[in-house]
């Protein structure tokens, strides 16, 4: 039973006529219940964490939502498999921001050398960090295969797409957002979760929760490594090819650019990844604003320029669906989509989860692995009862 719930105690012995009645009642309401309560839109009965209220995440009996929303969205609206596919235009978009970023950190190191320091932090803020968070998007388009059908092709765009950021992210980003699609929630394996002292340490305060979204950049770095040591992990192939990519690349932008180039591509990593409108999708994405919801989807302009990453719920169903046609899928779906709580403005969801007490880093949802396996158990039965009603309903529209 998920902690905030009343649990039901059971009442006195019903009398054996009744019990004869009540049987055959529930048998009838069985047949009608979806074997998953949570259906259709697969909001569950847990209440979120409350800093200084509660003292660790929300938890919850059942597994993640995505999985089985997809299968009752086909069911519904089969014409969504006609979105699967890839975009090639990201690839352009990837070489346009290393042209950019590379061009910008040459004028800083080797042509502006004396531009003033606010220009120089500015143009980090305003264009380098946005540039580095669509770069981001684009790493998870290729984590995702998203790109191009060769997914040989997908990881050497993603390489190619973390030239102007100056530490190897996008293999180690690949191989831990899977595992945070495959395990979403669930203790020991989603390595997108808070660390204890993070749950501990920064409570509702605003003060903390403002350092703590200074220093994220190091703690999407902290998180793997901490799940890498805690699980005996060693890195990828991959990995160490990023890395030593990573290093070549370093050694060739300073040759190139001088060391002020280098610094330049840092900032606006740092930037693009802390306290920065485009870096809100961090909180956006799984932090609990709502009772039983677990993902949020962001619906604003800044959709465009980023590449639809606030899409968040429709990509954690369809992961199969390319950033360019994720709008679509909403509109085909809006029967579920419009219905689910999501955010209007990146800058709020700053400003919310900064100064409301009631939020922070725990405000998470939880699971354990047994709880998700048995969830997951009962999909098969939920294909017959779905496509069961699905025909019922359709025979009742051609009788009407």
């Amino acid at each position: 039973m998920p902690p905030f719930v009343e649990n039901v105690e059971d009442k006195d012995a019903v009398p054996v006529s009744r019990q004869k009645q009540t049987t055959t009642t529930q048998q009838k309401e069985e047949e009608t219940q979806h074997p998953d309560y949570r259906y259709p839109l697969y909001l569950g009965r847990w209440k979120r964490s409350i800093p200084y209220v509660h003292d660790d995440f929300a938890r919850d009996d059942m597994d993640e939502p995505h999985l089985k929303r997809k299968h009752t969205i086909l069911r519904e609206h089969p014409e969504v498999e006609k979105l699967y596919g890839t975009d090639i235009r990201t690839l352009y978009v990837a070489i346009a921001i290393n042209v950019i970023q590379g061009s910008l950190a040459y004028y800083f190191g080797r042509v502006g050398t004396t531009v003033p320091w606010y220009v120089f932090i500015a143009t980090a803020y305003f264009i380098g960090a946005t540039l580095t968070g669509v770069i981001g998007v684009i790493i998870h388009e290729a984590c995702h295969c998203l790109i191009t059908k060769n997914k040989l092709m997908n990881r050497y765009i993603g390489l190619l797409a973390n030239t102007p950021l100056p530490v190897p992210i996008a293999q180690s980003f690949r191989r831990y957002h899977i595992q945070h699609h495959s395990w979403q929630g669930v203790e020991g394996l989603d390595p997108d979760l808070p660390l204890e002292w993070e749950k501990k340490l920064i409570r509702g305060n605003a003060f903390t929760k403002l350092c703590w979204i200074l220093i994220y950049p190091f703690m999407y770095v902290i998180r793997g490594a901490v799940m890498q040591s805690d699980r005996n992990l060693t890195p990828s192939k991959w990995e160490l090819i990023n890395v030593a990519y990573s290093v070549i690349m370093d050694i060739v932008i300073v040759k190139t650019c001088g060391w002020k180039g280098l610094f330049y591509l840092f900032l606006s990593l740092y930037f693009g990844y802390s306290l920065h409108p485009g870096a809100a999708h961090f909180i956006q994405e799984h932090y609990t604003f709502d009772d039983g919801q677990e993902t949020y989807s962001y619906y604003g302009i800044l959709n465009y320029p980023f590449m639809n990453i606030g899409y968040h719920n429709e990509h954690h169903d369809f992961q199969k669906i390319p950033w360019s046609k994720l709008p679509q899928l909403r509109s085909t779906a809006r029967d579920y989509y419009d219905k689910l709580s999501y955010h209007t403005s990146w800058v709020m969801v700053h400003w919310m989860f900064i100064f409301q007490s009631t939020l922070g880093p725990q405000s998470r949802l939880v699971r354990t692995y047994e709880d998700f396996k048995q969830g997951r158990s009962v999909l098969g039965k939920m294909r017959i009862w779905e496509e069961k009603h699905i025909q019922q309903r359709k025979n009742k529209d051609l009788k009407n």
